[in-house]
């Protein structure tokens, strides 16, 4: 069994982000520049933005976060957006999701200028994503496809099961493994709360990505021998143990699931910090394609 280390390649590709940049700034060109919208004032979104704002910070790039407060309007959300779809030195734009009740997550994110969506939620990138065409690609997905290269894992005729059907990890997940590229090519079943036999499905994945957001679904029994496992599932679970009061689980679990497996990836630092290299590729890419356009 080996681990699939996120902290290791997240900072690899932060790393090779870093030369880039410096030699943008040696070479007088524009450097990637990030704008982080936070509303309201959850403790998970502050500490996801501010990941976000420090990995900007280290590579080089230039990013401004606006904090807003939970009341804020629709409207104003909105014609804050178009602001920064305005803004010629803004090439990034990323809105911390989830939004409160009263703003809809749907109208922020096509709101945002595509090719400045370096989350990959807008569907012009997800129609170009699943037609194999150069685009921004969602960066949870993106930091597990970089994972899988990292580490040489040949998915080619793979049975892929993912659990999990959400339009920010499990549909892109599926369309990614089931591309003609590499990672990709694999055979994929998308499981979901309706979906029958799910245990049994499941023991048939030689490629398994758990994205379902229930701490310890996946047990032992679900998994065969030698299967790889990507756990993308991070919830906060009570713990008196821990000064915070809570322990950072997955969807996986870990002790028992482990020792079947030829690949896994621990919670924290697994795919958590490759969503951040993820995002930190995509800001690279957007910045270098408005670049090109000017």
């Amino acid at each position: 069994m080996q681990i699939l280390d996120g902290q290791l390649v997240s900072q690899l590709t932060k790393d090779d982000l870093k030369l880039k940049v410096a030699q943008l700034k040696a070479e007088g060109r524009k450097v990637p520049h990030l704008a982080a919208v936070l509303v309201g004032n959850s403790g998970a979104s502050e500490t996801y933005v501010n990941s976000k704002v420090k990995a900007c910070n280290e590579i080089g790039y230039k990013s401004t976060l606006t904090r807003l407060g939970d009341d804020i309007s629709e409207f104003k959300l909105l014609s804050l957006i178009e602001e920064l779809n305005n803004d010629p030195d803004v090439d990034g734009i990323l809105v911390q999701l989830p939004l409160p009740k009263h703003i809809s997550d749907e109208k922020v994110i096509n709101a945002i200028d595509p090719s400045k969506d370096v989350d990959g939620f807008h569907p012009q990138n997800v129609g170009k994503m699943i037609q194999g065409l150069p685009t921004m690609i969602p960066a949870t997905p993106y930091g597990i496809i970089l994972l899988l290269q990292h580490y040489k894992i040949q998915t080619s005729g793979m049975h892929a099961v993912v659990i999990g059907r959400s339009n920010i990890v499990g549909r892109p997940m599926s369309i990614l493994l089931s591309a003609n590229t590499y990672p990709g090519n694999c055979t994929v079943t998308i499981c979901h709360s309706h979906t029958k036999n799910l245990e049994e499905i499941c023991r048939s994945g030689d490629l398994v990505v758990a994205a379902l957001g229930r701490a310890g679904f996946v047990n032992a029994g679900m998994i065969k021998e030698g299967a790889v496992v990507i756990d993308v599932g991070i919830s906060r679970v009570p713990d008196s143990s821990k000064k915070s009061g809570y322990a950072i689980k997955g969807d996986v679990n870990f002790q028992e699931v482990a020792p079947k497996c030829s690949y896994i990836t621990p919670v924290p630092g697994g795919v958590g910090p490759m969503t951040i290299a993820g995002l930190m590729r995509n800001t690279y890419k957007a910045c270098g394609e408005r670049s090109d356009l000017s």
